[in-house]
């Protein structure tokens, strides 16, 4: 069964870190493309974090650029999320989600970001930041 389920989302205050884990079971990630999405409340879906299969192609949204970092642990096949200095503005639903079709980017060399083109989406978990 194809399936990738997150944890790590929880109450942090500004300022504050935490990192988000999504675990995919039924597929290697290895060959898939990675993206982390995020919802607010209200809004619609931004993407925030992506990097190609080959790990070497990466894009962060400026909004969270410096803070976000995205990394995947291949023995696990887990990808993480780890967020520092946190904003209110930080605050929704994070998703993971991973893509296998071609091509793997786009004309200008980073990943493609559309969620539609992802095919297989975890659970989601809420992140909170308080002021």
């Amino acid at each position: 069964q194809v399936q990738l389920v997150e944890s790590g989302g929880g109450l942090v205050q500004t300022g504050g870190s935490l990192r988000i884990s999504c675990t995919a079971s039924g597929f290697p990630l290895d060959y898939y493309d990675i993206g982390w999405f995020r919802q607010a409340p209200g809004k619609g879906r931004e993407g925030v974090s992506f990097f190609s299969r080959s790990s070497i192609n990466t894009y962060y949204a400026e909004s969270v650029k410096g803070r976000l970092t995205a990394s995947r642990d291949r023995a696990k096949n887990t990808i993480y999320l780890q967020m520092n200095s946190l904003k209110p503005e930080d605050t929704g639903v994070y998703y993971c989600a991973t893509r296998r079709g071609e091509p793997s980017t786009g004309v200008s060399g980073l990943p493609l970001r559309g969620p539609g083109l992802y095919e297989y989406w975890g659970q989601g978990t809420q992140v909170t930041v308080s002021s």
